[in-house]
């Protein structure tokens, strides 16, 4: 995650899907090589085998010690061993070291093994490179999960009761905090809430319990445009410039179009930057305030030629709903989003205010001495937006998974508009909005930042919906990763049950 992009976690995992994530880690260990050896596959395989002996020893000293003594120059010259130790406790804190499995493969600098999690027993791949000359140093190492081998088909007493299987591990190693539902349209198959939303008070989260949703705000807003589309108000084709044309890039407004705003192709980036950072939160608060932190934005690339996350093409997407409609973006929002889709406990709230039920959201920090948990009050927005950082309950959002469905918010042509691939503006796996999945066929959006973590899963040609929300840092990831593979094993989860 970059800690200094907010809702950029989905950015950068380049929205492939949490089931196939490849975690590219910093954290590189090896043995004394021969000064003799030349055979870079000989070479990895060894640092492959030192790996295990040294990553499940789980001492941060051994570990130190090791990255600092045995990496590629190269790696740590783009990282030095801080981090990459930090790196090296969050995988341990996920898997609980791993066994090895099988070796699995070898090219000239490269080798891969099969490896399981001693927590929850999950199957990874990992692969490590090396450098091609003595003393070959690893450059790289991988890890991906493996797709669970195919079972039989489950039933969905026999997928909730491997999911609650699953969440009793990790809720035991303090890696979940937050909730968890599945349901069949209106239901709910499962639901439940686990850890605390307020430490200090070691106050319990409820199934009610409101967290902080990161860029799955992004849905609300892309539904807001398509159905202004729908009205008449504008066109997917219009340019921004028609809407604004005090854009401070002028150029830019004019080649940027409504659909490249929605799919993540205008060439804008990200206007948490470091005015954001390092100012008052309080100062921030309305689309108009967040735009004055975009005010010197230029376009990084021609519009529709490139992918990148954009969290300022979401926020001017607001300011369009506000020219279009005459209203703020919020009011908009709750009146032709919430209302509609019966969502009472979603909002973005100014969290300078009192607020019931709200999660607060948590990061550990590894350290010598062990875990600490901290806060994100003092990290994050004071109030969500277009891009993100709103608010919302599990119910609220299955809610909105099914008006969606209905087409109760938009029509259904819009709907598989938003949330269908648009590879003619270079944006396969990302629609209007919305993340397009696959193995298997899913859409909706994820969440992140330290503190939060969130996600909602509507399975294609499915009524087959998850939500998971959790005030961990990237503590739904071992949850929705588990509910994509049992989803595998589940026939009914890829067609609406009859």
């Amino acid at each position: 995650m970059k800690y200094f992009n907010l809702y950029n976690l989905v950015a950068s995992q380049k929205l492939i899907s949490a089931a196939a994530i490849f975690l590219f880690l910093t954290a590189f260990m090896t043995s004394e090589v021969s000064s003799q050896q030349s055979n870079t596959a000989d070479a990895a395989e060894q640092r492959v085998r030192a790996y295990f002996e040294v990553f499940n020893t789980n001492r941060r000293a051994d570990w130190r010690k090791f990255i600092g003594e045995n990496y590629a120059k190269s790696a740590l010259d783009k990282m030095p061993v801080d981090p990459r130790l930090a790196n090296f406790s969050r995988l341990y804190d996920d898997t609980r070291g791993f066994s090895l499995q099988t070796l699995t493969g070898t090219k000239p600098g490269e080798f891969s093994a099969k490896v399981k999690s001693n927590l929850t027993g999950q199957d990874f791949e990992l692969t490590v490179w090396v450098e091609e000359q003595s003393p070959f140093g690893i450059v790289g190492i991988g890890i991906r999960p493996l797709a669970a081998p195919a079972n039989k088909k489950m039933s969905d007493r026999e997928i909730t009761e491997e999911l609650e299987k699953h969440l009793k591990k990790i809720v035991a190693a303090d890696l979940f905090s937050g909730t968890v539902l599945i349901a069949r349209g209106d239901d709910v198959l499962y639901e439940k809430a686990f850890g605390e939303a307020n430490k200090d008070f070691k106050v319990p989260n409820k199934t009610d319990t409101k967290f902080n949703l990161g860029s799955m705000n992004k849905m609300f807003t892309a539904v807001a445009i398509a159905q202004l589309v729908d009205a008449g108000k504008l066109s997917f084709d219009d340019s921004l410039g028609k809407f604004m044309p005090d854009f401070p890039d002028r150029q830019a407004a004019e080649k940027i179009k409504i659909k490249h705003l929605l799919s993540h192709t205008s060439g804008l980036g990200n206007y948490f930057n470091r005015t954001f950072m390092e100012g008052s939160r309080a100062r921030f608060r309305t689309v108009d305030d967040f735009l004055e932190l975009a005010k010197d934005e230029k376009m990084q690339f021609e519009p529709g030629t490139k992918w990148q996350y954009s969290n300022t093409g979401m926020l001017v997407l607001g300011k369009i709903i506000e020219k279009v409609s005459g209203q703020s973006y919020f009011e908009y929002i709750r009146e032709n989003i919430y209302k509609k889709a019966g969502m009472i406990n979603s909002d973005a709230y100014d969290l300078d205010n009192v607020n019931t039920n709200l999660a607060v959201g948590y990061e550990k920090d590894y350290t010598d001495q062990g875990i600490v948990f901290r806060n994100n009050i003092f990290m994050h927005v004071i109030k969500g937006g277009p891009a993100g950082g709103g608010y919302s309950t599990v119910h609220d959002l299955l809610k909105f998974a099914n008006a969606l469905r209905d087409g109760r918010l938009v029509g259904k042509e819009y709907v598989k508009l938003l949330t269908t691939p648009k590879p003619e503006l270079n944006s396969p796996g990302y629609g209007y909005g919305f993340i397009i999945g696959t193995n298997p066929d899913t859409t909706g959006h994820s969440g992140g930042f330290p503190g939060i973590s969130s996600e909602l899963i509507m399975f294609a040609n499915s009524d087959f919906t998850a939500v998971v929300l959790s005030n961990y840092g990237t503590g739904a990831r071992n949850v929705t990763e588990k509910i994509r593979g049992l989803a595998e094993s589940c026939a009914d989860c890829r067609t609406a049950k009859k």
